[in-house]
């Protein structure tokens, strides 16, 4: 199922995808794994720098005494995910053509990204999350913006009266809703456009609507790659380390299988 081109160029078009089945999820996520083990150093540069956004997320909030922000960047944070990716895509793909895998010849590949379509889709993806975060606050301020605020850095009390629950359940429903959009729209356009020559609508509408009809075995994998990235960051990002990886490298195996073959 490989397509041939060459590291300066992409073949035009949208392709033919096949139908999707839980085992075409779990040979994408077997897969992933395995690439994982054979090229850990990319795991672990790549993944570091989403670590790294994330320790320094979670200072800057606490520092500056605006711990209410680290509920929305906790809700928010994973949509920054597909920057990250891209790297792992490139290593996968790579790696399933036999191609020699050298840090000069991967970032170049990733930083001709720029002049492509990648950089566009991103910026939606920048704009969602800065509409969440300025929802967020509305929804804090709706709830919680007549409370007796004493110091949110050191107690969290105000988040278990009834405003408090009522805040978090809204807040998630909503960042849940944005996430899912963000999946939707990604989940197929980010490998796309790292292997086909098309804009980022055609491919953001490509990847909706292939999630629109085929909705239980994508959304399922959408709540797999949700829960298990927020579980890998509940002991301080450190398991994003892992997940990252195995998610980045599964979501391209997921694209590659569900590519159809073209013929000559």
């Amino acid at each position: 199922m490989e397509t041939v081109m060459s590291d300066d160029a992409a073949p035009p078009g949208v392709p033919e995808f096949s139908e999707v089945s839980f085992a075409t999820l779990r040979t994408a996520l077997r897969l992933g794994l395995s690439d994982l083990i054979f090229a850990p150093g990319f795991a672990l540069v790549f993944g570091g720098v989403y670590v790294a956004a994330g320790l320094f997320l979670t200072w800057l909030t606490l520092a500056t005494g605006t711990s209410y922000w680290l509920v929305l960047a906790a809700i928010g944070f994973p949509l920054f995910s597909p920057f990250a990716a891209v790297g792992f895509y490139e290593v996968s793909r790579r790696l399933e053509r036999g191609q020699p895998l050298e840090w000069m010849q991967v970032f170049s590949v990733i930083l001709r990204q720029s002049k492509r379509q990648l950089p566009s889709l991103c910026a939606v993806i920048v704009i969602v999350f800065l509409f969440w975060f300025f929802l967020g606050h509305m929804i804090f301020a709706l709830f919680l913006g007549l409370s007796p605020m004493t110091n949110v850095s050191s107690s969290l009390d105000v988040f278990l009266t009834p405003n408090g629950l009522a805040m978090l359940a809204v807040g998630t429903l909503v960042g849940a809703g944005f996430a899912l959009l963000i999946y939707m729209i990604t989940v197929l356009a980010l490998p796309l456009l790292l292997d086909r020559d098309v804009d980022f609508v055609t491919a953001m509408i490509t990847s909706f609507d292939y999630v629109q009809r085929h909705p239980l075995p994508m959304l399922a994998w959408g709540a797999f790659l949700a829960l298990v990235t927020f579980a890998a960051m509940l002991p301080f990002f450190l398991g994003l380390f892992v997940a990252l990886p195995v998610l980045g490298h599964a979501t391209w195996h997921l694209y590659d299988q569900l590519r159809l073959p073209e013929e000559d």
